[in-house]
């Protein structure tokens, strides 16, 4: 879900624009300008073309300093300090920090800094307080989307490299599979879902949390995954009989190609309740007959359930 421009330097170094900084951040590039300017925190570099850009250690910096800006220091002093006293500091936030809202934004930022980076032990302990903290839930919903739609902005400009966003995709996806591994088989007879994204759909992230919820609820689900061929689709259709249909729209695409789709969909399982997410701009421009709901949030998804 996001992607970044992969020009690098002989050392490999991803390059980042200011604005690439304001997305992933969330602190406005004037912000970063006057920062730069009082206090020397960060020193953009140029390209041959000499174009403004910054490398992972400046990004990380950043997103360290956002993570403590809450603690009661003045910015000037944060951009002061060594990257072993901002490491300490980190240390100490994840014991004392008590407001959620100040919780939420530091875990994202140290996530992001974990893709970044590649350190898959960092994500590991930062997504595990989460948990005991937040539950998988309010993890999903306070720290996880958040971070996926901050980055994804970035990934829509065509800014950033792939393998980053893969990186923490995966580490993501693993960890709702792990929670849904945990569950209980389910036991209800009367609902049997099929999820899938269709063809060219490959963000399955929210398809695999929705799957998490519907298993947690005790509900029978069978799995497609993403970019699933639509005769693929019709025939597990036609083997299952399911109850619901859950897919997602997620690129963009014409309004006529994802009603026709639908339109394709609801004739081959009159009976089923069909279910849809994901691109609000396209979704909200669809003609959807009985039995098909648009879920705009998880909270949408679970009134159903219950």
């Amino acid at each position: 879900m996001f992607k970044y421009n992969c020009i690098k330097s002989k050392h490999q170094m991803n390059r980042y624009s200011i604005s690439d900084l304001e997305t992933i951040s969330g602190i406005k590039a004037h912000t970063i300008r006057i920062w730069e300017q009082r206090y020397d925190a960060l020193k953009p570099m140029r390209s041959p073309g000499n174009t403004r850009y910054y490398d992972d250690q400046q990004l990380r910096k950043l997103l360290n300093i956002v993570s403590l800006s809450d603690t009661g220091k003045k910015i000037s002093e944060l951009f002061s300090l060594s990257d072993e006293q901002i490491k300490i500091l980190l240390e100490e936030q994840i014991e004392n920090l008590k407001a959620a809202n100040i919780q939420y934004e530091y875990f994202i930022s140290q996530m992001l800094i974990s893709g970044l980076s590649y350190n898959e032990a960092e994500f590991e302990k930062q997504f595990s307080a989460c948990i005991l903290r937040y539950g998988l839930k309010n993890t999903y919903l306070k720290i996880i989307h958040p971070m996926l739609v901050r980055i994804g902005l970035v990934w829509g400009k065509d800014d950033l490299c792939p393998s980053q966003e893969h990186f923490l995709s995966n580490l993501i996806r693993q960890k709702i599979i792990s929670s849904i591994d945990g569950l209980p088989y389910p036991t209800n007879d009367k609902k049997n879902w099929l999820l899938f994204l269709p063809n060219e759909e490959y963000h399955e992230i929210g398809l695999i949390y929705s799957n998490y919820l519907i298993r947690a609820a005790g509900q029978k689900t069978v799995y497609l995954g993403s970019n699933v061929p639509f005769d693929s689709v019709l025939s597990t259709i036609h083997d299952i009989t399911p109850t619901d249909i859950f897919l997602f729209f997620i690129r963009n695409r014409s309004v006529a190609e994802a009603q026709e789709y639908l339109t394709e969909v609801r004739k081959r399982s009159k009976n089923a309740t069909i279910h849809i997410s994901g691109n609000k701009k396209l979704i909200e421009q669809l003609r959807l007959e009985k039995n098909m709901y648009w879920h705009q949030s998880v909270e949408d998804l679970e009134k159903k359930l219950t």
